[in-house]
């Protein structure tokens, strides 16, 4: 109902005013408006949280909604805006009413994207997380801190150094980066001070400048041009030229000269009339008829014709060694004087042969005394011929090594090849008293019906046991790499078997050689950063995977199967210390993934869960968790495998 106004008339006490009555009327009409006709209107001046009007309510200075998790809407007519003091709201503009500006006195979050299309000015720093647009050239009046990467993504970006920006860097695409200066002067980069540095003193010119040395680290240097070097080229590594290099003066080298190509040649001469070339395999020929020569031109090594080698001396050619080997024909026009003659063919004399030393027959010597020797690590054969035996009467001592290439029988032993056997009888080894039978090599297989013997004199291995000799002492067994310890019967263990304990404290990959059958502690240090243990792939190896929580952790500990294929079948079972009541949580269909995060799902000091590969793609778990006051149980099954 429209608000009811009362007459009151043009002037005072002029008849024209509302009837007493009819006034009065008016206001209970309006008070009833104001009232309301039912139980639910308020009365304004006794409610202390009178009703605005629906499920709106004013609750002292708040003005509430009865409905949950509804928003309060403030929609005003037209272009009109909301007001709150002088700050305006209309639309999605926000504005002041009394001045140029709103002032945000806490720390302002924008996950969204920020335009800013006026000037920004601020008195602290600004940390931008994400990337910054900017529309126009921004204006830095202090010091800009990049704490990562500051990347220029327009082709032919510019960066300007100096007030006037004189010094350009700017980037060419595709090619680089390019360095001048604005008045076309030569730029100069510098390092460590003004005495090292890259410029371009002219067009098409590079020039890199050191007080004391320009140091290049490279596998190979490549130059494609000329290389004029003024003072000493010192190089001390493999210098490769591609064409012919020139020098104009003396080339010193202070280590070796490798010309590695074969059939190479060295001229020598203006004309290079004379040469040494490469033959592969073979050596160094000197061309023509030229001559080697020593001190001077009188002594030398000369190829006098293609069949004839040539060496002159002014008075004499000095052969000294421990033998000359003459494999032809020596004419020998004057006296030959020697010590000894050594002819591995045949030796004719024509004259006496007068012999003041030892004979020499061949690498065979026979001395004075009896003794027959070789030379220097030469052979000694005795081969009779056809069938012959080579008898020896007396008794034999040798005191070097001894060769036997064939079979070797000593009384019943017999030596052959890699075979050591019996001709009759068995075969004793019989070390002295207190010594021992040593048998080397990578493996030694030992065959027979029974065995009784030491393994690195602290194990032994007996007819039906595999014991230690040591007393008190542990007893090893192990593998190599992935290898695993295999028993095929039944296993009895009438001792204790102690499972070994490792601790988890960061993502990790659980393996069956690892970590199966061990007792697995879920200990992240800190208790706050997430962890994630995969499993391997299920394949019925009956592997059994216990894990204990000896670390509560409130970021998560998630245990999941290797692939979306694996699934995990079983219950969990969980008390509530609230109520000291017990709810389980089973498996579904698709579970793959276990999550106790240290409230709810479980994961608090002291909870524990099995899990035991049963199957191809199938593990059971089962465990106990606790939750602790405050919270209610939930499940802790996912499928989070993709």
């Amino acid at each position: 109902m429209a608000k009811q106004s009362i007459g009151i008339g043009s002037s005072a006490n002029d008849g024209t005013g509302d009837p007493l009555r009819t006034a009065f009327d008016k206001i209970n009409d309006n008070f009833d408006e104001l009232y309301g006709a039912t139980a639910e209107a308020n009365d304004l001046i006794e409610d202390a949280s009178p009703q605005l009007g629906g499920d709106l309510d004013v609750n002292g200075r708040r003005i509430t909604s009865a409905r949950s998790n509804e928003d309060i809407i403030l929609l005003p007519n037209g272009t009109g805006g909301v007001v709150a003091s002088a700050l305006r709201f209309a639309g999605t503009t926000i504005s002041s009413d009394d001045s140029s500006s709103v002032n945000i006195n806490e720390g302002l979050i924008v996950d969204g994207t920020a335009s800013v299309s006026g000037a920004v000015s601020m008195a602290s720093t600004l940390a931008v997380t994400g990337v910054a647009t900017f529309t126009a050239t921004p204006v830095f009046s202090s010091d800009i801190t990049v704490t990562d990467d500051a990347s220029f993504i327009s082709d032919g970006a510019v960066v300007n150094f100096g007030a006037n920006s004189e010094i350009q860097l700017t980037h060419v695409h595709n090619e680089g980066l390019l360095l001048t200066e604005t008045g076309g002067g030569a730029p100069t980069l510098t390092f460590r001070d003004s005495a090292l540095s890259i410029s371009s003193s002219a067009d098409g010119q590079l020039d890199i400048a050191a007080d004391t040395e320009v140091q290049i680290a490279t596998t190979l240097v490549d130059l494609n041009g000329n290389l004029d070097v003024s003072g000493t080229a010192l190089i001390t590594g493999v210098a490769t030229f591609t064409a012919t290099p020139i020098f104009s003066s003396d080339v010193t080298v202070t280590d070796d000269v490798n010309l590695i190509s074969d059939s190479a040649v060295i001229t020598f001469g203006a004309d290079s009339d004379t040469s040494l070339t490469h033959t592969d395999g073979t050596g160094l020929t000197l061309n023509s008829t030229n001559k080697l020569c020593f001190n001077d031109a009188s002594q030398f090594v000369q190829g006098i014709s293609a069949t004839v080698l040539g060496l002159g001396a002014t008075d004499e050619i000095d052969l000294t060694a421990t033998a000359i080997d003459v494999n032809g024909t020596m004419d020998v026009s004057g006296t030959l004087t020697t010590a000894a003659v050594t002819a591995s063919g045949t030796a004719t004399f024509n004259g006496a042969v007068v012999i003041n030393g030892a004979t020499a027959i061949g690498d065979l010597n026979i001395l004075a005394d009896g003794t027959i020797t070789t030379d220097t690590n030469g052979d000694f054969v005795v081969d009779p011929a056809g069938t012959g035996a080579i008898v020896l009467t007396g008794p034999i001592t040798a005191t070097g090594v001894q060769t036997t290439t064939g079979q070797l029988n000593v009384d019943n032993l017999r030596m052959d090849g890699n075979t050591l056997s019996a001709t009759s009888g068995a075969i004793t080894l019989a070390p002295a008293a207190g010594s021992n039978v040593t048998i080397g090599g990578t493996n030694t297989n030992l065959t027979g019906t029974e065995a009784n013997f030491t393994l690195m004199e602290a194990t032994t291995v007996r007819a039906n046991a595999l014991q230690n000799d040591t007393s008190d002492g542990d007893l090893a067994i192990s593998t190599q790499g992935t290898g695993v310890v295999s028993v095929a019967s039944q296993l009895t263990l009438t001792g204790s078997f102690l499972p070994a304990i490792h601790t988890f404290v960061a993502t990790d990959a659980v393996t069956i050689t690892e970590h199966a059958g061990r007792t697995l502690l879920l200990g992240e240090v800190g208790g706050n950063a997430a962890l994630t243990l995969t499993l391997p792939a299920a394949t019925g190896t009956g592997a059994v995977y216990k894990f204990i929580v000896s670390v509560t952790n409130t970021s998560n500990y998630k245990i999941q199967v290797a692939d979306a294929t694996d699934t995990i079948d079983g219950i969990m079972m969980y008390l509530d210390e609230d109520g000291t009541a017990v709810s389980a949580f089973p498996t579904v269909a698709a579970s793959d993934t276990i999550t106790l995060n240290g409230g709810t799902q479980g994961g608090i000091v002291g909870d524990y869960l099995e899990l035991i590969d049963i199957a191809t793609n199938q593990y059971h778990v089962r465990g106990v968790m606790r939750v602790a006051a405050g919270a209610n149980p939930a499940t802790p099954f996912s499928a989070a495998v993709s």
